[in-house]
């Protein structure tokens, strides 16, 4: 599979800057995020992409739609490839805000709030993207999904950080990493 961390985000941005959380809920992409969207979308387009799973996050579906257009596929929603609840940036917008602002995609599959209400810790992270992992090594066509996510779950299932509209290759049928560091 192919695993795409989202553009650079409002929080992204002003986090970098600060190394403070600003605050920012489910931000959007700056539109620097956008151009890396769109870098994406243009890198991507030869892969072999036949599916695109996409973390219900503001930033993820804007990462995701100029990848999907290019590709002319549907966006799945699944709410497991989503980033660690650490910050202001982790509290979702809730299903019926997501369903008005995003007409085109599917939903249905999630909690009206399908964030958690708390801090999550690493173990919880690790053991999503260990389901996922096992869900994926499952199917035929892992090697044809793309994944949009974030860098705490990218991290989880690779070992490495990446950057804002970075993308990487993980093959879920290898062991997951055994040691993670978690800071940027």
């Amino acid at each position: 599979m192919i695993l795409l961390r989202h553009g650079q985000s409002e929080f992204n941005l002003h986090f970098g800057a600060t190394r403070r959380d600003p605050g920012i809920i489910d931000p959007q992409l700056t539109e620097f995020g956008h151009a890396q969207a769109q870098e994406a979308a243009r890198q991507l387009a030869g892969q072999g992409i036949e599916r695109i799973i996409v973390s219900p996050y503001t930033r993820t579906l804007q990462t995701a739609r100029p990848v999907a257009a290019a590709l002319n596929l549907p966006i799945i929603i699944n709410p497991i490839v989503r980033e660690r609840f650490a910050f202001a940036c982790d509290i979702g917008t809730p299903r019926p805000e997501l369903e008005r602002n995003w007409p085109d995609h599917d939903f249905s599959a999630i909690e009206p709030v399908w964030w958690p209400r708390q801090e999550e810790p690493e173990a919880s992270i690790v053991d999503r993207a260990a389901r996922f992992r096992a869900e994926l090594a499952a199917r035929h066509d892992w090697a044809t999904t793309l994944v949009v996510s974030h860098w705490g779950f990218i991290l989880s299932m690779t070992g490495q950080s990446v950057a804002n509209g970075q993308w990487l290759r993980c093959d879920p049928t290898e062991p997951a990493p055994d040691r993670l560091i978690w800071h940027a």
